[in-house]
């Protein structure tokens, strides 16, 4: 199987970025990972939130194909404990799925073409964190993940 992780926008902190990078390094040793950076809309000021989010989504479906499986990061998604979502990335691969792809989107969330194309949505937690934090945070989950599920001792249970 392999991930791919889309956000929208560059990170513009180095000490965030080193992070992203490290992370991304060791998620390498355990799965077929990628991280697509979707340069943000150009003139959002003349667009409207709608327009923007129409605009991104766009870009969103364009690096999409229909036989993968898309995951939005979204507040009103599913939590999971960082156990239970190694067990649903175990189900992903059990069922032989081929590209897994989570996406974050821009300041304002999904156009509803990306709602009606996702396959599903998750929450990191209910409370708020900038995009370019999430990716971190997703990003070292990922990576939890998959030592949980080869019984590393990176999560201490």
């Amino acid at each position: 199987m392999k991930i791919t992780l889309l956000a929208i926008g560059k990170t513009d902190h180095k000490q965030l970025q080193q992070l992203i990078d490290e992370y991304t390094k060791r998620l390498g040793f355990y799965v077929s990972f990628n991280f697509i950076v979707i340069p943000d809309i150009k003139n959002v000021k003349n667009l409207s939130e709608t327009q923007q989010k129409q605009a991104e989504g766009n870009e969103i479906l364009k690096r999409t194909a229909t036989s993968d499986t898309l995951v939005l990061l979204d507040e009103n998604g599913k939590t999971y404990s960082s156990v239970g979502f190694s067990e649903f990335l175990q189900k992903k691969m059990n069922s032989g799925l081929k590209n897994l792809v989570f996406v974050i989107g821009g300041p304002y969330g999904f156009s509803e073409d990306i709602y009606k194309r996702a396959n599903g949505k998750i929450s990191l937690s209910s409370m708020t964190f900038s995009h370019q934090m999430v990716r971190l945070f997703f990003i070292e989950q990922l990576y939890r993940g998959f030592t949980i599920l080869r019984n590393e001792p990176y999560h201490h249970r």
